[in-house]
C-alpha cells in the first residue's frame, strides 16, 4: 500500500508571464506566495518556444473543450454574444494562437512552489483568468485592467500576469513538463516547524 503524502508535500506550477516581468511586478508576485508560508522549490527564466506552450495547454485533453465553454460563458454572464458562440473548439484554437503569441514575447519565470494546498491557495492568490472579475487584493484584482471582451476586440491574449495550475493533477502534468526532477530542490525551511510540527516543539527554551 503506497503512503498517503501529507497535505505539506502538495506542489503547484507558477509562470510568471512577459508582461509581469515588463512591469517589474516579479518580487511582488513572488512575496505573496512567500508570505502565505508556500516553499519555492524550482525555479527557471527562460524564453519558452511556441511548441512549450502549446504542448503545455494540450496536456488534459479536455482544455479545448472546457476553456471554450469557459470563454463563451464568460461573455453570456455579460449580456454579451461570443463571436463563436456555439463552438468552443473554434475559440480555443483562436485562444491558442493568441496564447503562443502572448507567451513567447518575451522572457518568463517558471516556478514550482510546495505546501499545504498548494495549488488551492495559489489559485486563490491570483485570483479569477479574467483581471476584471478578480476580486481585490488578489494579484489579477491589483494589478491589471484587461478584460475577455477588450483582449478579444484587440485581437490579443488576455494579460493577466501569471498561470497558476488549476487542480493537483493538472500540477503534476505541468510540473514534469516545464522541470527535470533533479531540478526541484528539496530542503527544510524554518516556516515549517511553525506551519506544519503538530505541538510547537522547541519554542521555548
Amino acid at each position: 500500500m503506497v503512503a498517503k503524502r501529507h497535505y505539506k508535500e502538495e506542489r503547484t506550477l507558477v509562470i510568471i508571464k512577459p508582461d509581469s516581468i515588463q512591469r517589474s511586478l516579479i518580487g511582488e508576485i513572488i512575496s505573496r506566495f512567500e508570505r502565505i508560508g508556500l516553499k519555492l522549490i524550482g525555479l527557471k527564466f527562460t524564453v519558452a518556444t511556441a511548441k512549450q506552450v502549446e504542448e503545455h495547454y494540450t496536456l488534459d485533453p479536455e482544455w479545448r473543450l472546457v476553456t471554450g465553454e469557459k470563454n463563451i460563458s464568460a461573455y453570456k454572464a455579460k449580456g454579451l454574444k461570443h463571436p463563436y458562440e456555439g463552438d468552443p473548439y473554434k475559440v480555443t484554437d483562436f485562444i491558442l494562437k493568441k496564447l503562443i503569441k502572448y507567451f513567447t514575447s518575451g522572457p518568463v519565470i517558471l516556478s514550482v512552489w510546495q505546501g499545504a494546498h498548494a495549488v488551492a491557495v495559489v489559485r486563490k492568490l491570483v485570483g479569477g483568468t479574467e483581471p476584471l472579475t478578480s476580486d481585490v487584493g488578489t494579484i489579477r484584482g491589483d494589478f491589471v485592467l484587461d478584460s475577455y471582451e477588450m483582449a478579444d476586440g484587440d485581437g490579443r491574449a488576455v494579460r493577466n500576469l501569471v498561470h497558476a495550475s488549476g487542480s493537483v493533477k493538472e500540477a503534476e502534468a505541468e510540473i514534469k513538463h516545464w522541470f527535470k526532477r533533479a531540478e526541484l530542490v528539496s530542503y527544510k525551511h524554518l516556516s515549517e516547524s511553525i506551519l506544519y510540527d503538530i505541538n510547537l516543539d522547541g519554542i521555548l527554551e
